[in-house]
Protein backbone atom coordinates (compact mmCIF):
# COMPACT_ATOMS: atom_id res chain seq x y z
CA UNK A 1 0.00 0.00 0.00
CA UNK A 2 1.31 3.43 -0.93
CA UNK A 3 1.16 6.15 1.69
CA UNK A 4 2.26 7.01 5.17
CA UNK A 5 1.60 4.37 7.81
CA UNK A 6 0.32 5.17 11.29
CA UNK A 7 2.69 2.85 13.15
CA UNK A 8 6.42 3.47 12.60
CA UNK A 9 8.10 0.52 10.93
CA UNK A 10 10.65 -1.23 13.21
CA UNK A 11 14.20 -0.93 11.89
CA UNK A 12 17.43 -2.70 12.80
CA UNK A 13 20.64 -1.00 11.68
CA UNK A 14 23.81 -3.03 11.06
CA UNK A 15 27.13 -1.23 11.53
CA UNK A 16 30.86 -1.83 11.71
CA UNK A 17 32.49 1.59 12.04
CA UNK A 18 32.02 5.20 13.03
CA UNK A 19 28.33 5.30 12.10
CA UNK A 20 27.85 8.65 10.39
CA UNK A 21 25.08 7.20 8.22
CA UNK A 22 23.51 5.74 11.33
CA UNK A 23 23.57 9.25 12.79
CA UNK A 24 21.79 10.61 9.73
CA UNK A 25 19.02 8.04 10.29
CA UNK A 26 18.82 8.87 14.00
CA UNK A 27 18.59 12.58 13.21
CA UNK A 28 15.88 12.00 10.61
CA UNK A 29 13.87 9.96 13.11
CA UNK A 30 14.16 12.75 15.68
CA UNK A 31 12.82 15.22 13.13
CA UNK A 32 9.91 12.90 12.35
CA UNK A 33 11.22 12.38 8.81
CA UNK A 34 12.19 8.71 8.85
CA UNK A 35 8.80 7.01 8.84
CA UNK A 36 10.24 4.23 11.01
CA UNK A 37 11.65 3.58 14.47
CA UNK A 38 15.20 2.32 15.02
CA UNK A 39 14.76 -0.52 17.50
CA UNK A 40 18.36 -1.71 17.68
CA UNK A 41 21.85 -1.17 16.32
CA UNK A 42 24.00 -4.28 15.93
CA UNK A 43 27.73 -4.28 15.22
CA UNK A 44 30.18 -7.05 14.39
CA UNK A 45 32.93 -4.95 15.97
CA UNK A 46 32.92 -4.10 19.69
CA UNK A 47 34.98 -0.93 19.11
CA UNK A 48 32.62 0.59 16.53
CA UNK A 49 31.83 4.19 17.45
CA UNK A 50 28.38 3.68 15.94
CA UNK A 51 27.47 1.79 19.12
CA UNK A 52 28.15 4.92 21.16
CA UNK A 53 25.95 6.93 18.81
CA UNK A 54 23.13 4.46 19.43
CA UNK A 55 23.57 4.59 23.20
CA UNK A 56 23.53 8.39 23.20
CA UNK A 57 20.21 8.22 21.37
CA UNK A 58 18.85 5.66 23.88
CA UNK A 59 18.74 2.96 21.21
CA UNK A 60 19.61 -0.64 22.09
CA UNK A 61 23.20 -1.34 21.00
CA UNK A 62 24.43 -4.92 20.63
CA UNK A 63 27.70 -6.54 19.62
CA UNK A 64 28.10 -9.85 17.82
CA UNK A 65 31.85 -10.12 17.37
CA UNK A 66 32.47 -12.08 14.18
CA UNK A 67 35.87 -13.16 15.51
CA UNK A 68 34.10 -15.28 18.13
CA UNK A 69 32.57 -17.56 15.48
CA UNK A 70 34.12 -20.46 13.61
CA UNK A 71 32.87 -19.34 10.21
CA UNK A 72 30.60 -16.96 8.36
CA UNK A 73 27.63 -19.32 8.54
CA UNK A 74 27.76 -19.52 12.33
CA UNK A 75 28.04 -15.75 12.64
CA UNK A 76 25.12 -15.15 10.30
CA UNK A 77 22.99 -17.66 12.15
CA UNK A 78 23.52 -15.80 15.42
CA UNK A 79 22.92 -12.47 13.70
CA UNK A 80 19.62 -13.74 12.30
CA UNK A 81 18.55 -14.91 15.75
CA UNK A 82 19.34 -11.55 17.33
CA UNK A 83 17.64 -9.57 14.60
CA UNK A 84 14.51 -11.72 14.90
CA UNK A 85 14.01 -10.51 18.48
CA UNK A 86 13.13 -7.06 17.13
CA UNK A 87 10.91 -8.28 14.26
CA UNK A 88 12.07 -5.49 11.96
CA UNK A 89 10.29 -4.50 8.80
CA UNK A 90 13.59 -3.16 7.50
CA UNK A 91 17.28 -3.93 8.00
CA UNK A 92 19.42 -0.92 7.13
CA UNK A 93 23.09 -1.60 6.51
CA UNK A 94 25.14 1.47 7.41
CA UNK A 95 28.79 0.72 6.91
CA UNK A 96 28.38 -2.96 7.79
CA UNK A 97 31.62 -4.53 6.55
CA UNK A 98 30.57 -8.15 6.28
CA UNK A 99 29.56 -10.21 3.27
CA UNK A 100 26.36 -11.98 4.26
CA UNK A 101 25.56 -15.58 3.41
CA UNK A 102 22.81 -16.48 0.91
CA UNK A 103 20.71 -17.96 3.73
CA UNK A 104 20.74 -14.64 5.58
CA UNK A 105 19.93 -12.61 2.49
CA UNK A 106 17.19 -14.96 1.29
CA UNK A 107 15.52 -14.82 4.69
CA UNK A 108 15.35 -11.01 4.57
CA UNK A 109 15.07 -10.44 0.83
CA UNK A 110 13.22 -7.25 0.01
CA UNK A 111 13.70 -5.90 3.55
CA UNK A 112 17.36 -4.84 3.37
CA UNK A 113 18.83 -1.59 2.12
CA UNK A 114 22.48 -0.58 1.84
CA UNK A 115 24.31 2.68 1.19
CA UNK A 116 27.35 2.41 -1.09
CA UNK A 117 29.92 5.15 -1.86
CA UNK A 118 29.86 5.05 -5.65
CA UNK A 119 27.49 5.48 -8.57
CA UNK A 120 26.66 1.82 -8.95
CA UNK A 121 27.27 -0.27 -10.97
CA UNK A 122 30.60 1.58 -11.09
CA UNK A 123 33.15 0.72 -8.40
CA UNK A 124 31.52 -2.07 -6.48
CA UNK A 125 33.39 -3.19 -3.38
CA UNK A 126 35.98 -1.20 -1.43
CA UNK A 127 38.24 1.82 -1.93
CA UNK A 128 35.77 3.49 -4.25
CA UNK A 129 37.06 7.07 -4.05
CA UNK A 130 40.65 6.21 -4.97
CA UNK A 131 39.42 4.03 -7.81
CA UNK A 132 37.14 6.78 -9.11
CA UNK A 133 40.04 9.25 -9.16
CA UNK A 134 42.30 6.73 -10.85
CA UNK A 135 39.68 6.14 -13.53
CA UNK A 136 39.42 9.86 -14.24
CA UNK A 137 35.61 10.00 -14.02
CA UNK A 138 33.91 13.39 -14.22
CA UNK A 139 31.31 12.49 -11.59
CA UNK A 140 31.35 10.29 -8.50
CA UNK A 141 28.74 9.77 -5.81
CA UNK A 142 26.72 7.31 -3.77
CA UNK A 143 23.87 4.85 -4.17
CA UNK A 144 21.17 3.25 -2.04
CA UNK A 145 20.26 -0.23 -3.21
CA UNK A 146 18.35 -3.30 -2.16
CA UNK A 147 20.64 -6.04 -0.86
CA UNK A 148 20.72 -9.22 -2.93
CA UNK A 149 23.07 -12.17 -3.21
CA UNK A 150 25.30 -10.34 -5.69
CA UNK A 151 27.67 -7.94 -3.91
CA UNK A 152 26.62 -4.29 -4.40
CA UNK A 153 24.50 -5.37 -7.36
CA UNK A 154 20.93 -5.20 -6.05
CA UNK A 155 18.46 -2.79 -7.69
CA UNK A 156 19.55 0.81 -7.10
CA UNK A 157 16.87 3.08 -5.67
CA UNK A 158 18.44 6.52 -5.47
CA UNK A 159 21.81 8.10 -6.24
CA UNK A 160 23.48 11.42 -5.58
CA UNK A 161 26.41 12.59 -7.60
CA UNK A 162 29.19 15.11 -7.12
CA UNK A 163 31.52 16.62 -9.65
CA UNK A 164 35.12 15.48 -9.37
CA UNK A 165 37.31 18.56 -9.02
CA UNK A 166 40.85 18.83 -10.45
CA UNK A 167 42.40 19.18 -6.98
CA UNK A 168 40.44 16.33 -5.39
CA UNK A 169 42.18 13.63 -3.42
CA UNK A 170 40.46 10.61 -1.89
CA UNK A 171 39.74 12.37 1.40
CA UNK A 172 38.22 15.51 -0.12
CA UNK A 173 36.13 13.51 -2.53
CA UNK A 174 35.00 11.11 0.19
CA UNK A 175 33.89 13.99 2.42
CA UNK A 176 31.68 15.48 -0.29
CA UNK A 177 30.20 12.10 -1.16
CA UNK A 178 29.50 11.38 2.51
CA UNK A 179 27.44 14.54 2.82
CA UNK A 180 25.29 13.26 -0.02
CA UNK A 181 24.98 9.85 1.63
CA UNK A 182 23.47 11.57 4.66
CA UNK A 183 20.75 13.00 2.44
CA UNK A 184 19.76 10.06 0.28
CA UNK A 185 19.85 7.25 2.85
CA UNK A 186 17.21 8.67 5.21
CA UNK A 187 15.11 9.53 2.17
CA UNK A 188 15.21 5.97 0.81
CA UNK A 189 14.47 4.54 4.25
CA UNK A 190 11.50 6.87 4.56
CA UNK A 191 10.15 5.77 1.19
CA UNK A 192 10.40 2.15 2.31
CA UNK A 193 8.82 2.75 5.71
CA UNK A 194 5.92 4.63 4.13
CA UNK A 195 5.21 1.75 1.79
CA UNK A 196 6.26 3.73 -1.28
CA UNK A 197 9.32 1.61 -2.09
CA UNK A 198 9.48 -2.15 -2.48
CA UNK A 199 11.27 -5.01 -4.20
CA UNK A 200 9.36 -7.46 -6.41
CA UNK A 201 10.80 -10.09 -8.74
CA UNK A 202 14.29 -8.63 -8.24
CA UNK A 203 13.18 -5.17 -9.38
CA UNK A 204 12.58 -1.98 -7.40
CA UNK A 205 9.31 -0.07 -7.47
CA UNK A 206 8.71 3.47 -6.24
CA UNK A 207 5.21 4.92 -5.89
CA UNK A 208 3.80 1.96 -7.77
CA UNK A 209 6.08 2.36 -10.80
CA UNK A 210 9.04 0.25 -11.87
CA UNK A 211 12.32 2.08 -11.34
CA UNK A 212 13.97 1.69 -14.74
CA UNK A 213 16.78 3.91 -13.51
CA UNK A 214 17.66 5.27 -10.06
CA UNK A 215 16.16 8.48 -8.73
CA UNK A 216 19.02 10.99 -9.08
CA UNK A 217 19.90 13.95 -6.86
CA UNK A 218 22.38 16.40 -8.30
CA UNK A 219 24.56 18.67 -6.17
CA UNK A 220 22.04 21.51 -6.37
CA UNK A 221 19.68 19.46 -4.14
CA UNK A 222 20.46 20.06 -0.48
Amino acid sequence: MIGKVDTPLPIVVLVSGRGSNLQSLIDAERRGELGGRIEAVISNRPDAFALERARRASITAEVIDHKAFADRTCFDRELMNRIAVYQPGLIAMAGFMRILTPDFIDRHMGRMLNIHPSLLPEFRGLDTHRRALAAGVAYHGCSVHFVTNDLDAGPVVIQARVKVEPDDDSDRLAARVLRREHIIYPLAVRWFCEGRLWLKDSRAYLNGKLLTEPFLLDEKHQ
